[in-house]
């Protein structure tokens, strides 16, 4: 019997007889010969029809196969030196499953909204396969590297009562008799399992109701969110750049293909491996953002032009530490040494990314926080339970966002994080 494979096994069964469940992505004759290129989820290759050494219903059959038809291949494998992937089938055999007649994605160019309209057939295509594929590894590689760093994993819920950072870009709902959000974020609830567990961290959905338009925002986007207990932001900060190092290290190890696909040059990503990554103060990025002309005067917040150049002034990514009170959350932890900023630091990424991770140390000082919650506007009831943090054995401790869209659009040199994730939801676009 033949053994039924995925393409992407094709390497251990050279110049063997197989069977493929595969679709077909374009083809193209020259009279005796059919090549088909195909795919079946696990990569690409091409399968090549010989007239005089199949039946005539085989070969009129590969003739008559439209794109996304659906069939099973029977055939040898070869290896095939043209291709990146290295290997095709020659092909015996074919079996159609199903028909496909106008499928509206063609080989040609087609504009981003046709494309986005059409996601749930796009997703079949070279491109997308490539991100979600790196995106996958991405995240094999954050459960890993917690893991193996004595994190558990924590889920703080999607629905909550209050906000940490305000209530202006959350999505409210009616829950029964009550006011309620689409989590913005699950830093103060993974801060309860840090103080229960010591490091925890959570991967899951938040939203944010940004009516922009930027390649930066999403309405809906995933985050990673480890705080640790007994941790200063020093030590958080060297666990930041060791988990991005990590990941670019197994994307670099594990998905070469994918990134050939996206011609992401992999000894780019290999600099963004060398730890530790460059600090940089709030202060002296204000100073070099006022030398380069720019007209950004203390206590601004940087937009993508301010992250972009200063970003470009390394080769790594780089923190930007301590920014000033006003433009930060109320969980922070006041600088000891001064009383205008926090000890907190954005991570850029290169090549014009902008901000991938946000952190800080958390403050400990029960009536501090009170007195930061109240200065920040918001009803002291919905953080009650938070408080309490702070009544009972409050700790030293730090913690990090990443938006995980964002880490993969610069990881895959995108240009939008549209494409980062599987079904894109932005202010014009919930469809499909």
């Amino acid at each position: 019997m033949v053994q039924k494979i995925r393409i992407i096994d094709a390497k251990d069964h050279v110049d063997e007889e197989v069977k493929i469940g595969v679709w077909l992505t374009d083809k193209r004759s020259s009279g005796k010969i059919s090549f088909l290129q195909l795919r079946d989820g696990s990569a690409f290759f091409q399968g090549v029809v010989v007239k005089s050494q199949v039946s005539e219903e085989v070969f009129e059959t590969a003739k008559g196969l439209h794109q996304e038809n659906s069939f099973y291949v029977t055939g040898v494998i070869h290896e095939d030196s043209r291709s990146h992937f290295g290997y095709e089938i020659e092909v015996s055999d074919i079996e159609v499953v199903c028909e496909s007649e106008g499928y509206p994605i063609t080989p040609k160019e087609h504009g981003v909204d046709f494309l986005l309209d059409n996601r749930h057939l796009w997703l079949r295509s070279k491109r997308p396969f490539a991100i979600m594929q790196i995106r996958n590894e991405m995240i094999r590689a954050t459960y890993e590297f917690f893991n193996q760093e004595g994190f558990i994993k924590i889920d703080p819920p999607i629905l909550t009562g209050s906000a940490p950072e305000g209530t202006t870009e959350l999505f409210h709902i009616e829950y029964f008799d009550n006011d309620a959000y689409l989590s913005q974020s699950g830093q103060l609830y993974m801060e309860a399992g840090a103080q229960a567990f010591g490091k925890v961290f959570s991967f899951g959905p938040v939203f944010r109701a940004e009516k922009s338009k930027t390649r930066r925002h999403l309405t809906e986007f995933w985050m990673i969110e480890p705080e640790m207990a007994f941790t200063n932001q020093a030590e958080s900060l060297e666990v930041q750049e060791k988990y991005i190092a990590y990941l670019v290290q197994s994307v670099i190890d594990n998905c070469e293909y994918p990134l050939h696909l996206l011609d992401r040059d992999i000894e780019t990503l290999k600099k963004y491996t060398k730890l530790p990554y460059p600090r940089l103060s709030y202060d002296d990025a204000i100073k070099m953002l006022q030398a380069a002309g720019y007209e950004t005067k203390w206590g601004d917040d940087f937009g993508a032009p301010e992250e972009t150049y200063i970003s470009d002034q390394f080769e790594q990514p780089v923190f930007v530490m301590n920014y000033p009170k006003a433009i930060k959350p109320f969980y922070m932890k006041p600088d000891p040494t001064r009383d205008d900023v926090y000890l907190c630091a954005d991570l850029l990424a290169p090549e014009g990314y902008g901000e991938i991770i946000g952190g800080s140390e958390r403050e400990t000082d029960y009536e501090t926080l009170k007195q930061q919650i109240q200065a920040a506007g918001l009803d002291e009831k919905e953080y009650e339970w938070y408080l309490d943090l702070r009544r009972y054995g409050s700790t030293p401790h730090s913690g990090f966002g990443l938006g995980f869209e964002r880490a993969i659009t610069w990881i895959c040199h995108l240009d939008h994080l549209r494409e980062a994730i599987p079904f894109p939801r932005m202010i014009n676009r919930i469809y499909p």
